[in-house]
């Protein structure tokens, strides 16, 4: 049985004030109303807040993530952050390979596969994000992109390593336009990934991999697609800047 994920993604969202505001409202409703307390919650603030946002989860079952990471382990790239350093503050989880990044930061599938092998060797939890554009659902080529986005940013990656891996299909269309694969549809595509980590690294870690949904996730939803067989939580955005439709949503997947 996969414990489900809920993972926040807070975006470039929050100063560091409003940021251990919202963290310490997120953790105050999780601890007083969520009983049943089955689902991994990971929130993933900006850089600026990891520290202060370790801080303000222990004690709780809250994991901190960061948002992105770079392959290298330290030298002349300014502006980055390595995976040791993500998780020499006490983060534990990292997103590699958001739509946001391929699409704005020409994130390539081969930098992806980089970036999770070094966050393996620091020994965080990955969110490997994979997932297709309008035009190409449209064109039925989402198949073979979710193929090669799998194929090649797992790269290298060990089945020993993939207990360390969590995959997150987002389908670019359905992030921050309101609108949402309908469960049958996000189905269709987990199950086809879950198929794709079968051919590449066989039916157990196919099996133990969990894999979320990341398109629109909202307080209605969230309960229908997490119920769906091969859908084991989501990554939220813009429903994760809110506490309480956060919570709901984690309350879905508990």
């Amino acid at each position: 049985m996969r414990n489900k994920i809920v993972a926040g993604n807070w975006k470039m969202h929050k100063t560091l004030t409003e940021s251990q505001a919202l963290i310490t409202e997120i953790r105050g409703i999780i601890r007083d109303e969520f009983r049943a307390n089955t689902a991994e919650v990971v929130v993933c603030p900006t850089t600026l807040a990891l520290p202060s946002s370790v801080k303000l989860v222990e004690g709780s079952s809250i994991f901190v993530g960061a948002q992105n990471v770079h392959q290298e382990t330290q030298g002349a790239f300014t502006g980055e952050i390595s995976a040791a350093m993500i998780a020499s503050v006490g983060a534990t989880h990292v997103i590699v390979g958001h739509s946001e990044r391929r699409q704005y930061f020409n994130e390539t599938n081969s930098a992806c596969a980089l970036k999770n092998k070094s966050s393996f060797a620091a020994g965080l939890t990955v969110l490997y994000c994979v997932g297709e554009t309008l035009e190409e659902r449209e064109t039925e080529q989402h198949w073979a992109v979710i193929e090669k986005q799998i194929e090649e940013g797992l790269t290298g990656i060990t089945s020993e390593e993939m207990h360390k891996m969590v995959i997150a299909y987002e389908p670019v269309w359905a992030i921050g336009t309101g609108k949402t694969a309908s469960s049958a549809q996000a189905q269709e595509v987990h199950a086809f990934i879950r198929s794709l980590l079968n051919k590449k690294f066989g039916e157990p870690v196919a099996e133990a991999t969990r894999i979320l949904y990341g398109g629109s996730v909202k307080p209605d939803n969230a309960a229908e697609l997490f119920a769906q067989p091969d859908i084991d939580g989501g990554l939220i955005g813009g429903a994760s800047l809110k506490a309480r439709d956060f919570f709901e949503i984690v309350k879905a997947a508990g």
